[in-house]
């Protein structure tokens, strides 16, 4: 008994030397939103003309319910964007929303959201952005002014844009990008409130705003 003892004993020491002698084990770190060094970043005309992919783009909002957040989208929006590197205030964005395609994952209160107290789906169907000016602080950081148009009120936004390098996909040249801004939606002439609340309790006035979308090139940017 006391030699199966020893020798149990011997064998969980020799176990235990080797773990501390091995080399420890590296976890890699994973950056999801961070184009890998080994892919190709294509060559891209100095002026390009870019088409929203709508099955890859989204324009997503968060409005502020009494104490929480509500979160909801606009599916598959649509756009353009001429861009121009040498000069980015030549270049121009345009975009529309349908209004009908909003989701915030309750029926009630998306049927809610397109009747008469808020966007009134069957006089205003769209929301459209036309940019004014474009400027650039660095190769993927952007500013993008212009004038957003919903419920048939617009008003000027400046958009904080930032554009992924071009890559290959699809057979297509594309680029990710993600535009932020936040408006108030009383500006636009949504004014509801729930009866017997203060305003701005239950739905929040500032409303803000992230379109992320993948754009592909076109082969003609006239």
């Amino acid at each position: 008994m006391r030699t199966s003892v020893l020798a149990v004993t011997m064998l969980l020491s020799v176990v235990a030397c080797n773990s501390r002698d091995a080399a420890p084990v590296q976890v890699a770190s994973a950056e999801p939103d961070k184009l890998s060094a080994s892919i190709p970043v294509p060559a891209v005309p100095q002026t390009s003309k870019w088409e929203l992919d709508p099955e890859n783009s989204s324009a997503e909002f968060v409005c502020k319910h009494v104490l929480s957040k509500v979160r909801g989208m606009f599916a598959k929006p649509a756009g353009t964007v001429m861009l121009d590197d040498a000069t980015p205030a030549n270049s121009k964005i345009d975009a529309t929303i349908d209004v009908s395609a909003i989701t915030t994952g309750v029926e009630e209160r998306d049927t809610h959201l397109k009747g008469p107290e808020f966007f009134d789906v069957a006089k205003y169907p769209a929301i459209t952005f036309v940019s004014t000016n474009v400027s650039r602080s660095s190769a993927t950081s952007y500013s993008v002014a212009g004038n957003l148009t919903m419920h048939g009120v617009t008003k000027p936004v400046t958009l904080a844009v930032t554009a992924s390098p071009p890559f290959n996909h699809a057979g297509s040249i594309r680029r990710g990008i993600e535009a932020i801004t936040s408006v108030n939606r009383k500006d636009f002439g949504l004014r509801w409130e729930f009866p017997g609340e203060g305003a701005g309790v239950v739905v929040g006035d500032t409303i803000q705003i992230t379109v992320n979308a993948e754009l592909v090139l076109q082969s003609d940017p006239s």
